[in-house]
C-alpha cells in the first residue's frame, strides 16, 4: 500500500508498526480543523491495511500536541465564527459535533492497538486525543492539562466518558476543575500514563511494546479483544460480556490463527498467523448498532 502524504501530520509503516507524528512543530502541534480530518482518515487508512498491526502516536519536535490553534483569538471556540466554516460538514441540525470527540470516536473504533508516546507538552485536546489511546508512554519533559475551564469552556473529545474510567472520578474532577497543567510524575502517579522515560528513550520504548504486540499476538484476536475491553467498559451486566466472549471463542477457535497459535506454541517457534483483519474479522456483535449523533 502506498503511503499517504499529509499537511499536519507524518505517516510511515515500518515491519507491522505504523507512526503518526503530529507535524506542525513550529506551532507545537496545535490542532486544527485540518489536523482532525487527517487524523480521522489516517485510523481509516490503518484499519484497512493488514501490514499495519499497531499504530504509535507521537508529535514533532518538542510538544505532542499544546491543544487547539489559539491563532483566532477570542472567536477560537465560537462556531459562528468564520473558521466554523471548516467544520460544516460535522453539523447536525444547530449543532456542530466538536472536533476532538470526532477523533477520539474514530480511534475508539480502531481495530489495531494504539500506543501514545508522548514526547512533551499535551494540553487540552492533546490530552483529551489520547483517551481513547490503549497505552500511554511519556517523557519525562511532558505534561499535561485538561485546561478547559480556564478557556471558558468545558471539556470536550468524550473526555467525560473517558477519563474518570482511566484515572477514577476524583482525579478527573480535578484536573478538570482547576485546568492547572501538571507534570509527567502526576499522571504516572494517577495512573493515566503506563511510564516515563528519558526523551532520546521513549520512542524506542514505545517501538519495543508495539513490536511485543506485532511479533506475538494474532491481529484478528488483538482487534476482538480491542473491541471486547473497550465496548464492555460501559456495558451494564457481565452477560454482555459473556454473550460477545461466547461468540468470539465460538468464532477463533476453529480459525486457523487458533490452530497456528497452538502449534507453534508447541513447536517452540514464532507464529505466523494466516488470518487478516481485513478479511476474517467476525461479527461478534449481533445488537450491537452503530451510536448516532442527535
Amino acid at each position: 500500500m502506498s503511503q499517504p502524504t499529509f499537511e499536519t501530520l507524518l505517516y510511515a509503516v515500518e515491519d507491522g508498526v505504523a507512526t503518526i507524528t503530529l507535524n506542525r512543530p513550529d506551532k507545537l502541534n496545535a490542532f486544527t480543523a485540518r489536523m482532525m480530518k487527517e487524523l480521522i482518515e489516517v485510523f481509516d487508512i490503518t484499519d484497512a491495511d493488514d501490514a499495519v498491526k499497531v499504530v504509535i502516536v507521537t508529535g514533532a519536535g518538542r510538544a505532542f500536541c499544546a491543544g487547539a490553534d489559539l491563532s483566532s483569538g477570542g472567536a477560537t471556540f465560537d462556531r459562528t465564527s468564520p473558521q466554523a466554516l471548516e467544520r460544516e460538514e460535522g453539523k447536525v441540525g444547530d449543532v456542530y459535533r466538536d472536533g476532538g470527540g470526532r477523533v477520539t470516536l474514530r480511534i475508539y473504533d480502531s481495530l489495531k492497538p494504539v500506543i501514545a508516546a508522548v514526547n512533551g507538552p499535551a494540553v487540552g485536546v492533546g490530552a483529551t486525543m489520547q483517551l481513547a489511546m490503549d497505552i500511554r508512554l511519556a517523557s519525562e519533559d511532558a505534561k499535561f492539562g485538561f485546561v478547559f475551564a480556564r478557556r471558558g469552556i468545558t471539556p470536550e473529545a468524550c473526555s467525560s466518558w473517558f477519563l474518570p474510567r482511566l484515572v477514577g472520578l476524583q482525579t478527573a474532577l480535578e484536573w478538570c476543575y482547576t485546568g492547572r497543567v501538571f507534570p509527567a510524575t502526576e499522571a504516572r502517579e494517577r495512573g493515566f500514563v503506563r511510564s516515563l522515560h528519558a526523551p532520546e528513550d521513549l520512542l524506542p520504548a514505545a517501538r519495543a511494546l508495539a513490536r511485543e504486540i506485532a511479533d506475538n499476538a494474532a491481529p484478528v484476536s488483538v482487534a476482538l479483544t480491542r473491541q471486547l475491553l473497550w465496548r464492555m467498559a460501559g456495558a451494564d451486566h457481565p452477560m454482555e460480556a459473556h454473550k460477545a466472549d461466547s461468540r468470539a471463542i465460538q468464532s477463533r477457535g476453529a480459525s486457523g490463527d487458533a490452530k497456528e497459535g497452538v502449534t507453534s506454541f508447541l513447536e517452540k517457534r514464532a507464529p505466523v498467523y494466516p488470518n487478516r483483519v481485513s478479511t476474517d474479522l467476525p461479527d461478534i456483535w449481533p445488537e450491537w448498532e452503530p451510536r448516532q449523533f442527535r
